[in-house]
C-alpha cells in the first residue's frame, strides 16, 4: 500500500459542526504517503482514536471517503482486512488491547505466532532495550500501565506493514523510554520502507516530523 487518502472525511457524531470545523484532516483532502513521518496533535474528543479505528476498519460512522490506494474501504471485504491488518497496517492502540490474563511474551508471541516475522531474539532484545527483560513472564494484568505501553508497541512491529499508527504510545512513560520506544518503532519502519502516523494530545515521541497535522 502507497498512500492512505481521506476525502471530505468526518465523524457522523460531529455533522452538525461541519460548517465551524477547522482541522487539518476532517472535511480536507489528505494523502498519508508511505515512507513518511506524521504527527496529528488533538484536543480530547475531537475523534483521534475514531480517525484510528475508521482507518482500521473497526467503525464506518463517517461521511466523505477513505482509500487505499484509490480503493474505497467500505468496499473491502472481511478477507481483505484480514490481509491487510496482518500485512500493510499496524497499530498500536491508546487503549493497547492486550490480554491481562497472559504474559507479557504471550502477548507478543500472539501476533508473532500469526505473522513469523520477528525472531525471538530480536523480541527479547527489544524487550531488554525497554528495561522490561524482567517482565517477560510477568502477567500484562499485573503489570504498569507504562509497561503494558511498551509490551503494545513490540507486539505492534511483529508484522511486515506499510504503516504503523501509534495512538498516544507514551503518555504513561519517562522521556527515556519515550525515545528509546522511538528509536526502535523507527528502526524497523524505515527497515520496511513504512509510513508513521503518530497522535497525541500532548505528550508525544520527540522525532523529526515531515508533517503536523492539527485534528
Amino acid at each position: 500500500m502507497q498512500n492512505i487518502h481521506l476525502i471530505e472525511a468526518l465523524p457522523k457524531v460531529f455533522e452538525e459542526r461541519r460548517t465551524s470545523m477547522k482541522s487539518d484532516v476532517w472535511l480536507q483532502n489528505l494523502t498519508l504517503e508511505k515512507g513518511k513521518l506524521y504527527l496529528v496533535e488533538a484536543a480530547s474528543g475531537t475523534g483521534k482514536s475514531s480517525l484510528c479505528s475508521y482507518i482500521f476498519g473497526y467503525r464506518e460512522d463517517f461521511s466523505g471517503q477513505i482509500t487505499f490506494d484509490g480503493k474505497d474501504i467500505n468496499t473491502l471485504k472481511v478477507h481483505q482486512w484480514v490481509e491487510l491488518r496482518k500485512r500493510s497496517l499496524s497499530i498500536l492502540w491508546q487503549e493497547l488491547r492486550l490480554f491481562p490474563e497472559l504474559t507479557a511474551l504471550e502477548n507478543v508471541q500472539i501476533k508473532n505466532k500469526l505473522t513469523g516475522y520477528q525472531t525471538d531474539k530480536q523480541i527479547e532484545e527489544w524487550f531488554d532495550m525497554l528495561g522490561i527483560a524482567d517482565k517477560l513472564q510477568a502477567k500484562i494484568g499485573r503489570m504498569s500501565f507504562g509497561q503494558q505501553q511498551r509490551v503494545a508497541m513490540i507486539r505492534a512491529l511483529c508484522q511486515p506493514f506499510d504503516f504503523i499508527f501509534a495512538d498516544e504510545p507514551v503518555s504513561h512513560l519517562d522521556e527515556g523510554n519515550s525515545n528509546i520506544m522511538g528509536q526502535i518503532m523507527m528502526t524497523e519502519a524505515k527497515k520496511q520502507g513504512a509510513g508513521v502516523i503518530v497522535t497525541s494530545i500532548g505528550k508525544h515521541i520527540d522525532l523529526n516530523y515531515e508533517r503536523v497535522l492539527k485534528l
